[in-house]
């Protein structure tokens, strides 16, 4: 396929997955500029350093899904910037150079390559996941299934909202199986949009045959993200009998999702009940010592220090994911760049508190208060009315705690909302909801449900 073509492709589904606003913002401009058969490697110029950074943060994951979808002989995406001159191939030819690593750093490159058989990230390790409360049982579990794959706890079914490392996880597994084992079993990590994909392309050219094969000759099979598979007949019912072969010959299952198998309301009840067969086990967020772990941590990675109370500002303001919090450090590395000077405490918070407000600017009260609503499947009016029922008094608290803890609205301004209420029944509802949340793990999951509803529905 041709460079320009298979760019055009790429940015088409790309162009699905997120807003118009974001897409020319990032993607104008951009293009495939080369493409290296050797080592599966293509070079992506986008139209200044910021694009750059931003893409590569952001969306490298998305764009090398789609682009070997396209293309399974493609396995990394570097990116330049194009200027005016930059377009001429000599150029090209220059940034190549520059970007080629020296013999004795090959191992690094390869390093952090996706492996083309198995498309496990060797960056993934059981050695750099920060354990905490949040994910020890996950983690526990995980590392037994390593020791003993198709007997301990198969499936393993780990599931929590975005970007709380559990693709980190669940890639762990799959190289530490490798490394237990000599590479004598057979490990394939999928998202399952391309297992999705996968089958619309086996339908479309009469060759499920081909499907059947490279998924059910494996002993250990990674799904990612299992929730988009749900509604999609065709893809649900190959991976039932994908999921059956390889379970009756003690082959290993691992899965992720955003959610628990129960709250997957497009999920046949056949593939429900295999996976509640097998161990379930969450991921929560983090709390700040954990978060604070995990800032040191990328960090170290990426060779960068900021002082101890930057770190601590970050722990402190990020609330939400483990993503947010790398997406915050290549900001801070950014500007440490462009800037040539140390990142202070001021331009930390004004950083964090920029992103914060641009993630939320679409979001309303209104919306919030909706989505609790049908979520608890009560009348909008019933939330703010004067009823004590305790099918209504639950949700209400719920929603002022979301009002507080996505907007950061004020105390009497909640109240205000909530049907005129003192601001002290505001603080209580909040106080109680983030409190039970920490032990409560079936709150804990609405609460995360309810985001990520919120976060789907905010341009409505």
């Amino acid at each position: 396929m041709e460079l320009k073509t298979l760019w055009e492709k790429t940015l088409g589904e790309i162009e699905l997955q997120i807003s118009k606003p974001n897409f020319l913002t990032w993607f104008k401009n951009s293009r495939l500029v080369e493409r290296n058969p050797e080592n599966g490697t293509v070079i992506v110029g986008v139209h200044n350093n910021f694009a750059k950074e931003w893409i590569q943060s952001k969306y490298n994951k998305s764009i090398l899904d789609i682009l070997q979808t396209l293309d399974n002989t493609i396995h990394r995406v570097e990116y330049i910037v194009l200027t005016g001159e930059a377009l001429e191939k000599k150029i090209f030819e220059k940034e190549k150079e520059e970007k080629k690593p020296h013999p004795e750093q090959q191992v690094g490159f390869i390093e952090f390559a996706a492996d083309p058989e198995t498309n496990l990230h060797s960056k993934y390790t059981f050695n750099t996941f920060v354990v905490g409360s949040s994910n020890e049982l996950a983690f526990a579990a995980s590392t037994a299934v390593s020791k003993d794959i198709g007997k301990k706890y198969n499936p393993l079914f780990v599931y929590g909202s975005t970007g709380l490392g559990k693709t980190h996880l669940i890639q762990a597994i799959g190289n530490e199986i490798i490394k237990n084992y000599h590479n004598r079993v057979r490990v394939k990590y999928v998202p399952s949009e391309r297992f999705v994909n996968d089958v619309v392309w086996a339908i479309r050219s009469k060759r499920m045959d081909d499907v059947k094969n490279k998924y059910r000759n494996i002993d250990v099979l990674i799904i990612d993200d299992i929730q988009f598979i749900g509604g999609k007949e065709r893809s649900e019912e190959e991976f039932f009998h994908t999921f059956n072969i390889l379970y009756q010959n003690n082959k290993q299952i691992i899965i992720s999702s955003d959610r628990a198998p129960s709250a997957i309301p497009t999920l046949e009840d056949r593939l429900r009940s295999r996976f509640e067969g097998g161990m379930i086990v969450d991921v929560t967020y983090p709390d700040y010592e954990m978060k604070l772990a995990i800032i040191k941590n990328k960090l170290q990675e990426k060779n960068l220090s900021f002082s101890d109370e930057v770190c601590n500002v970050i722990a402190s303001k990020i609330q939400r994911n483990i993503r947010e919090i790398e997406g915050i450090i290549n900001k801070l590395q950014f500007y440490k760049e462009v800037r040539g000077q140390e990142v202070d405490v001021k331009t930390a918070e004004e950083m964090i508190t920029n992103t914060i407000q641009q993630t939320m600017a679409n979001i309303n009260p209104n919306q919030i208060l909706k989505c609790v609503s049908q979520f608890f499947d009560i009348s909008a009016s019933e939330l703010i009315n004067k009823s004590r029922r305790k099918e209504v008094v639950g949700p209400r608290q719920v929603a002022m705690f979301l009002l507080r803890d996505m907007l950061g609205m004020s105390y009497p301004d909640i109240g205000d909302k909530m049907g005129k209420r003192d601001h002290t029944t505001a603080i209580h509802s909040y106080e109680k909801v983030a409190l039970e949340i920490t032990t409560n793990k079936a709150l804990n999951q609405k609460i995360i449900l309810l985001k990520e509803m919120i976060n789907k529905n905010q341009s409505s």
